[in-house]
């Protein structure tokens, strides 16, 4: 299993976009094979920040969802635009 972990800032006045994106990605995201976990958080004392907490079986689940047409539109096409700023962590279970 791999976990990944990602804060997003989003630009001001975009948030309600966000939350579009993030609501279709979320949507077509639990449809993939290798998904087991996606949920996106937002934080209650500052509304532009959004983060992401997935699990997939695998590295190779990890790359089909970045690769698949709807990481494309929502991400790469979508939040990726709107971003003020992004940390991203992968992390592994201990054996």
């Amino acid at each position: 299993m791999i976990c990944v972990a990602v804060t997003y800032l989003i630009q001001p006045g975009h948030e309600e976009e966000a939350m579009e994106f993030f609501a279709t990605l979320t949507q077509q995201t639990h449809a993939e094979p290798g998904n087991l976990y996606y949920l996106v958080h937002r934080s209650p004392t500052e509304p532009r920040r959004f983060f992401i907490y997935e699990q997939y079986t695998d590295q190779s689940a990890l790359d089909t969802h970045r690769a698949s047409p709807h990481f494309v539109q929502y991400v790469t096409n979508g939040l990726f635009l709107i971003l003020e700023k992004r940390e991203a962590e992968i992390n592994v279970p201990l054996p």
